[in-house]
């Protein structure tokens, strides 16, 4: 620790740190223009210039580090005349058109040029001639653009998709986009400071003032990452709330694509039907089962559970209890209830092991994160999977392609090279022992040399992260691959990350007690059944949206984060059928305090959560999970079984970017069409063509769709998405992601 002085205050701060740190941590208001906290700085503005006692001239506090005994001005006449100056600067030739930007209200150039007092303008610069741009969804004015490169950095040190970059020419110089490589996430939109980048969907569409911001949680992965849903009325005439837009917090966070543009999900036509009511409480008397998905607040997997232990209902959540087993197992050994990672141990990490998940597209945060490390603290990355993900070839350091179906091999094997200098004795040194490397490595397709490499990467790398994905949580060996893993988690110095696969299914895991086979009549709820309760309003009886409710996630760092309604809801909730049926309570948030507190969860009333990040970006959202220590003899994995051979035609169950399931499918602004895709490898060995109609088998279910042959694919695996059906076909979520498959197609049937 040191001790600096600003403005006649001492404070205390850490080696490392820099001046503007210290300052924004203890209150302290320096400006900013081209600064964001969240990444490296840019220091391209030059407004955070500071003096420093016994330095000639200005220095930059963005970054510049502090030193012991350091006495700093953060204000003063000369700094005043430099800033103002710099604001002139800034605006010089600045289109006057604050009436119709989108940024006005909330643009930090209109904010810094009345701070100044910039009033009138000493000099000029003759304009230049420079197209606007539209990039799907992204649109670029180079007029209002200023080049303070947030939007660049985030692309590249954030999002990790190198698809923005300054394209150089004097005072003529913009930002310009590779759109082969832009995922189009809006991260540029959320950071630019002026109305150079926008939406296209929402540009004049509505003032910021005008928008009501409500502090949420986003719905659509388990990152629950803090998101500001903006509403207002929908015109003059129609005083119906729509929302225009969503913003988060772009300083200390991120968004992916799904949730700042998916918000237009919300079951809109729901009323209060007495009849569909009564039905649906006929229904829950007649059923054995309810099923259900990991969309779904805490209080209402709350609710469920209350409803089973009166009733004796069957829990059923496909997918949700291949996690809910797995985590069991994995903690059995690891000696903790969760796993000991979260996204910052990712984003802080100099080694990152992925296996068994598409780090690209099952969590957007984790891809994001995972660019932050190796873009700020140099990380290898090394991706152990099947297909080859190409949209991270400028992220990944290493593939590593094993055989579809060979995890458990590889985590044996991962888990030998790993602990090999670990001080281990009885049972477990000798199963360890015992595991023939030779045999395992040539049926896995994992060289021992490849393991030998990671496990020299560790020994010389000092924070690291293993990230297990849902390849392994459904696979019919997830029992003993979590054992391996819990193992590797007690006894290495890695950090494991265990994705959960949807919205809450950390949440539903913890709190319901899930069953494995289903009754005779059930309920489903945002799922197929035998009567459905639906948010999507396809069902029986009309439920409300996540984005229509008040309540709680957990998220995949292991904290509880509240989310509130953006709009109106009309129609029944699951609290009215609970009281119906004498599990009661006023409001469903009621339940937020009764969380089980067994689970980790606090007795916190819904209205006590805070919501909110602090002035030196600490998140303050709720709370974190206790992650109890698990007192349980170790158990030791069975046998390694052989490897299943996954001969013929086999695709891999996966989504777009920006989609999830049937609720980011209504979003238009991230529509996306849905294929089959593949390599002309395995259109060959398919006997398919490109843009060929197909059908094809998934374990039962019937799924037709086009063809898409893609140069960017490798080898004989295809990808197939089911967004737009995955819900409704939701077994397949507790099915193996590799599918062997007969393909038939409309030319073959000809």
């Amino acid at each position: 620790m040191i001790t600096i002085t600003i403005d006649g205050q001492k404070f205390q701060a850490k080696k490392g740190e820099t001046i503007l740190q210290v300052a924004r941590r203890n209150g302290i208001y320096i400006p900013t223009m081209c600064y964001l906290t969240k990444t490296n700085p840019i220091a391209s503005c030059r407004m955070c210039s500071v003096e420093v006692e016994g330095i000639e001239g200005f220095i930059l506090s963005c970054q510049e580090k502090a030193i012991d005994g350091a006495v700093i001005t953060t204000n003063s006449p000369k700094l005043f005349t430099h800033r103002q100056n710099i604001m002139k600067l800034y605006d010089v030739n600045h289109p006057l058109q604050c009436g119709v930007c989108d940024k006005s209200g909330e643009c930090e150039l209109q904010n810094k040029t009345l701070e100044f007092g910039v009033s009138s303008q000493e000099f000029s610069a003759k304009e230049q001639k420079r197209k606007s741009k539209k990039w799907k969804i992204l649109g670029y004015d180079p007029y209002l653009c200023i080049l303070c490169e947030r939007c660049v950095t985030v692309c590249n040190e954030i999002v990790g998709a190198q698809a923005l970059y300054v394209k150089p020419n004097g005072y003529n110089s913009t930002i310009d986009n590779d759109m082969r490589k832009c995922i189009q996430c809006g991260e540029c939109i959320s950071v630019c400071p002026v109305g150079a980048m926008v939406s296209n969907e929402f540009k004049y569409s509505a003032n910021a003032w005008e928008n009501i911001k409500v502090p949420a949680s986003c719905s659509h992965c388990s990152s629950g990452c803090f998101l500001y849903y903006n509403v207002r009325h929908k015109s003059i005439d129609e005083p119906e709330k729509i929302i225009t837009r969503v913003t988060n917090e772009q300083e200390f966070a991120s968004l992916c694509g799904a949730g700042r543009f998916g918000f237009d999900f919300a079951n809109k036509s729901a009323k209060k039907d007495e009849k569909a009511f009564k039905n649906a409480i006929e229904a829950f008397k007649k059923a054995d089962t309810i099923k259900f998905s990991g969309i779904i607040t805490n209080e209402e997997a709350l609710i469920l559970q209350k409803l089973k232990e009166k009733f004796g209902y069957k829990l059923i959540s496909h997918g949700n209890k291949e996690y809910q087993k797995f985590l069991e197992e994995f903690s059995s050994d690891s000696g903790h209830k969760l796993y000991s990672g979260d996204l910052k141990s990712i984003s802080s990490s100099n080694l990152i092991l992925s296996i068994g998940c598409k780090l690209s597209t099952d969590n957007p945060m984790v891809r994001f994160h995972v660019s932050e490390a190796v873009r700020r603290k140099g990380a290898k990355v090394i991706d152990m999977h099947p297909i080859e993900d190409f949209a991270l070839k400028d992220i990944v350091s290493n593939s590593i392609r094993y055989e579809v179906g060979s995890e458990e091999g590889v985590l044996a094997i991962l888990a030998k090279g790993l602990l090999e200098d670990s001080k281990l004795d009885g049972e477990l040194k000798e199963y360890l022992d015992e595991l023939d490397e030779g045999y395992i490595s040539a049926e896995t397709n994992v060289g021992e040399e490849e393991i030998e490499s990671i496990v020299n990467l560790a020994k010389t790398t000092t924070k690291k992260t293993l990230i297990l994905g849902e390849d392994l949580y459904t696979h019919k060996r997830a029992k003993n691959i979590a054992l391996l893993a819990g193992l590797i988690e007690r006894y290495s110095d890695f950090d494991v990350v265990i994705i959960p696969p949807q919205t809450n299914s950390l949440g539903v895991s913890l709190i319901c007690d899930l069953d494995d086979k289903e009754g005779d009549y059930s309920i489903g709820y945002n799922v197929k059944g035998d009567f459905v309760l639906s948010a999507l309003g396809d069902g029986d009886l009309d439920m409300p949206a996540l984005n229509q409710q008040e309540g709680t996630f957990v998220s995949i760092d292991k904290r509880v984060v509240p989310t509130n309604a953006a709009l109106k809801y009309n129609g029944y909730t699951l609290n009215d059928i609970a009281n119906e049926l004498g599990v009661k309570a006023t409001y469903t948030i009621d339940y937020t305090k009764k969380l089980p507190k067994s689970k980790g969860f606090k007795e916190v009333e819904f209205d006590e959560l805070p919501n909110y990040f602090d002035n030196a970006g600490n998140e303050h959202r709720g709370y974190l999970l206790d992650n109890k220590t698990r007192r349980t003899k170790l158990r030791i994995p069975d046998e390694i079984e052989e490897i299943e051979s996954f001969d013929g035609v086999v695709v891999y169950r996966c989504e777009p970017v920006h989609q999830f399931n049937e609720f980011t499918a209504l979003c238009k602004p991230i529509e996306e069409k849905q294929y089959l895709q593949g390599s002309s490898q395995f259109a060959v060995a398919a006997k398919i063509k490109g843009g060929s109609e197909i059908e094809l088998n998934l374990d039962g279910t019937i799924i037709k769709r086009k063809f898409k042959s893609n140069k960017n694919f490798k080898g004989t695996i295809g990808e197939i998405s089911l967004f737009d059906s995955i819900l409704h076909n939701d077994k397949l979520l507790s099915h193996y992601r590799y599918f062997r498959v007969q393909i038939s197609s409309n030319e073959a049937k000809q």
